[in-house]
């Protein structure tokens, strides 16, 4: 800690509006109502991020055929797998969020963007969309309601649906929040009970085989442990530590739980993709430093060893040695992982002589950024999230496809594009943190569940490129 004079408890130092000149600066983590958009990924409606950097210091088995007369559980799945196909996987979000913020309210995205009503509209909204892939995240606080004790009655004919239209689910079982009865992700239990909900999911839908077990692990540790924002809202190095520590290990005991149950699972891990730009080049350390930790929960997600700088400040917030090196001894499921980039037009930032990180628009871009992931773990990718306001909506759809289309010239595995959301978000222009019911516009379909023009630009884009395969010789997990 001492080597890099960095601490988490520094946070944004500014943010600004579309379309505002309203800024702030300050020397801690703003109130989050100063901290427009998703923050740094503007999920909702401001487009120009706040601060996003705090200051810290140092085989796939062949599924069997099914058998007849009855139907196999697993004939939906044959419909659209790329085991089959071989296609490029095409996919939607539906925005399902739900952390606790400020005065121990729970914000649900699920209920302000009205899917627990119009969920049988949202699902058909995505094959008319010509899609199969859907990033879709059940109500974990609703479900997984205590040890061996859960709720599946809204989520039952969901699932049913999905496999009638042929909806290929990729599940989020965890989305930026817990249940109350885990307290929050400081609890050191909580990584076993969720591996126990993750293998009671697995067995309810034996189906389903893509699963994103903990969404967005750095985002999650960033807003929850060192902005103070959701969840424990704390603002300390070694509580952002324990954050990301055990929803990588929580992640890797529902992944081990549900290969029990399904040797054949692909897990595909939606991390934001994050890069800080120096403002001086006194704060070229600073942005070093932030530009490795950034890598942190997918270090020890993948079993990757971190540079000597992160490892003091691991040790130095609190992890033991013999603990990181539990993380490094889990390897083995990297063959079962797809790494998922989230990137919005927020996930630049810069910092300047004075400490205020302010956003830098996409400076380096999806194609950039995504090669920096790409080129320290060479696992195939996915490009998991992406979104913009209604006015730049389109040009940033082509904008990040033609990226995406360069880094697969250059031979960078990209196995699928995803937008998010479906529909229109609610009050991430204050990232959550204030209940106002303030529609931020960057779903491809209204609240009214009305088209926008992005969404007939996504269609044609689906459909012009409907031809475009996947390398059998670039991703073994899918073709082996």
């Amino acid at each position: 800690m001492e080597e890099s004079g960095l601490s988490a408890q520094d946070g944004p130092k500014a943010a600004v509006v579309e379309g505002s000149a309203v800024s702030t600066e300050t020397e801690v983590a703003p109130p989050p109502h100063e901290a427009p958009g998703r923050s740094e990924h503007n999920r909702g409606g401001g487009e120009e991020p706040n601060a996003v950097q705090p200051r810290l210091p140092g085989h796939e088995p062949k599924i069997p055929a099914p058998r007849r007369p009855r139907k196999s559980h697993r004939d939906a799945l044959h419909l659209a797998d790329p085991i089959d196909s071989l296609k490029f996987m095409f996919a939607v979000g539906i925005e399902c969020s739900y952390p606790v913020v400020g005065g121990g309210q729970r914000v649900d995205q699920l209920e302000s963007t009205g899917h627990y009503k119009m969920w049988r509209q949202d699902l058909r909204l995505v094959r008319e969309l010509g899609l199969r892939y859907l990033r879709y995240g059940p109500p974990l606080y609703r479900t997984f309601l205590g040890k061996n004790h859960y709720h599946w009655s809204f989520l039952d004919p969901v699932m049913a649906e999905m496999r009638r239209l042929g909806i290929v689910p990729i599940i989020d079982l965890l989305h930026f929040g817990l249940p109350d009865w885990l307290v929050d992700f400081q609890n050191p239990l909580w990584p076993e009970y969720f591996a126990e909900y993750a293998r009671a999911f697995a067995e309810r839908y034996p189906w389903v085989r893509y699963y994103t077990p903990v969404n967005e692990i750095y985002i999650t540790a960033q807003f929850s442990a060192a902005f103070g924002w959701w969840n424990e809202r704390l603002m300390s190095d070694a509580a952002f530590v324990t954050n990301i520590k055990h929803s990588v290990k929580a992640s890797i005991l529902a992944m081990r739980a549900i290969l029990d149950l399904r040797p054949d699972a692909i897990f595909i891990f939606s991390e934001s993709t994050e890069y800080v730009h120096p403002g001086s080049p006194d704060m070229v350390q600073h942005a070093h430093f932030m530009n490795e930790r950034r890598f942190l929960s997918l270090d020890l997600l993948f079993g990757h060893d971190v540079s000597a700088t992160m490892y003091r400040y691991l040790l130095s917030a609190g992890m033991p040695a013999e603990e990181y090196l539990w993380y490094m001894r889990q390897r083995d499921l990297r063959s079962h992982c797809i790494m998922g980039t989230d990137y919005y037009v927020t996930n630049e930032h810069v910092i300047k002589s004075t400490g205020q990180s302010v956003g830098a628009g996409d400076v380096y871009g999806y194609y950039v950024i995504t090669r920096q992931y790409f080129d320290r773990y060479r696992m195939p990718v996915m490009h998991t999230e992406t979104n913009r306001t209604s006015q730049h909506a389109t040009e940033w759809l082509w904008k990040e496809w033609m990226n995406l289309l360069r880094l697969r010239e250059d031979g960078v595995p990209i196995v699928g594009f995803t937008w998010f959301g479906l529909i229109d978000m609610t009050d991430w222009d204050t990232a959550l943190t204030k209940v106002r019911g303030t529609i931020n516009t960057v779903g491809l379909y209204t609240m009214a569940r009305k088209e926008r023009k992005v969404a007939k630009e996504y269609r044609r884009l689906v459909e012009e490129y409907a031809h475009l395969p996947i390398s059998s010789s670039k991703f073994p997990i899918l073709t082996a």
